[in-house]
């Protein structure tokens, strides 16, 4: 699923316009955003799932064109973390496909 598509699924889910479900989804993901951009930003969607920020210590690599070792730098990164119900709707989906 694309953006457009979870756009579409939204408005029609919800009983709102097309142009209504983008301005949420926006706002949705510029909040998420924003939050994570904050020094110990964390959002928590009980049920669902957590988005939270995770730092990467810097590393060794190694080039794969030219073989030699390089220095990765260490950054953060974003992070989500599948909440039971998201993880228990996910397990169960390839059973409902299995049965019919």
């Amino acid at each position: 699923m694309n953006k457009s598509e979870l756009i579409d699924a939204i408005a029609k889910d919800a009983g709102i316009t097309k142009v209504a479900a983008k301005a949420a989804l926006e706002s949705f993901m510029s909040n998420v955003t924003s939050t994570l951009q904050q020094k110990d930003g964390k959002i928590s969607l009980v049920g669902f799932g957590t988005f939270s920020v995770a730092e990467r210590a810097a590393r060794q690599g190694i080039n794969p064109a030219t073989k030699m070792p390089i220095k990765i730098a260490a950054k953060k990164v974003a992070k989500f973390k599948a909440g039971a119900e998201l993880s228990t709707a996910v397990a169960g989906a390839g059973d409902k496909k299995k049965k019919k």
